[in-house]
């Protein structure tokens, strides 16, 4: 039907590579050394807890992080290792894929707790720098915007620090192939290097605008707590991670769904400006390794929906 609704994909920079997400699979797509490609497919299975969280308005949103940061962790060892291994080594490359499977496990626990400790530490150093120039900025309001000014200039200079690393510099390169794709693919064209090159590689959807959001949500929740002594707002700091997690995924979601309407879609114009940091233009070879992975997960879900059709007429 010409006005059927485009079903949501989601995706992820990897090493030398991009990871898409559907609705039933995960797949990643690897430019080894020697120019070859590797995909790594997994199918997408939610604990039902998980999945009841996720229908939960502000709770779906930590469900998601959570669930996203631990397939994320799995995808990006994966594209690490098959990178690194000699493409010629195959009694290697098969002794480490069966001990790979026991440890997906605990690399995605790994990327959960990294994720929750730098979010501890992003969050604790700003409060205890604008704690000590309560002298010159006194008062919950000033404590609270210099605070968030702060954590701004901590996530600015570190996104910046790490994009002159080479190998970042090229992870942000295939974060942009990654968005390219999807705009291509939303834009209703055809998945061809060209297209994909012409199109944006910015995102509403992006995760670097939910990390921005969280800067200038915690600003609002962070008003209406006490900040002194330092032990309370520390305290409530870190309470208040999961609020201010839930309320910035509403917010993504939200300039997503406005982001067609012409007075309202510079409510995201903010995460849109941080994307020029975090993505890069990617090159043709770049490019082709992102619609090779969307196209291979595209194949996928098509299978899948195939197959549950037919068990529903059976």
């Amino acid at each position: 039907m010409a006005n059927e609704k485009k079903p949501i994909y989601g995706g992820q920079a990897v090493v030398e590579g991009v990871m898409f997400g559907g609705k039933y699979h995960y797949v990643t797509a690897v430019r080894r050394k020697d120019g070859s490609v590797d995909y790594f497919r997994l199918p997408r299975k939610t604990h039902p807890f998980v999945a009841s969280l996720k229908k939960i308005p502000f709770l779906r949103g930590i469900a998601a992080i959570v669930e996203a940061s631990a397939n994320g962790s799995k995808h990006l060892n994966f594209s690490t290792e098959r990178y690194d291994i000699d493409p010629k080594d195959d009694e290697l490359i098969e002794k480490q894929e069966t001990s790979k499977l026991s440890m997906y496990l605990g690399v995605a626990a790994v990327g959960v707790i990294s994720f929750l400790f730098g979010k501890f530490l992003f969050t604790l150093i700003p409060a205890f720098l604008a704690h000590l120039a309560s002298p010159i900025f006194p008062g919950r309001p000033a404590q609270v915007l210099i605070e968030g000014l702060i954590k701004l200039i901590l996530l600015l200079a570190y996104i910046y620090t790490v994009s002159l690393t080479p190998l970042v510099k090229r992870v942000f390169q295939y974060h942009g192939a990654e968005h390219k794709v999807i705009n291509c693919f939303e834009s209703g064209l055809e998945l061809t290097v060209k297209n994909v090159q012409s199109s944006s590689r910015l995102h509403y959807r992006c995760g670097s605008s939910f990390i921005l959001f969280t800067v200038i949500v915690g600003v609002f929740v962070y008003m209406l707590v006490p900040a002194e002594p330092l032990w309370v707002r520390l305290l409530n700091r870190l309470a208040l991670i999961p609020v201010v997690l839930g309320i910035s995924f509403e917010v993504l979601q939200l300039t997503n769904k406005l982001r067609d309407v012409p007075i309202l879609r510079w409510l995201g114009l903010p995460g849109l400006w941080l994307q020029l940091l975090t993505t890069k233009e990617p090159d043709d070879s770049q490019a082709e390794i992102a619609i090779l992975s969307f196209k291979e997960l595209l194949k996928m879900e098509k299978d899948s929906e195939t197959q549950k059709a037919t068990e529903e007429i059976v």
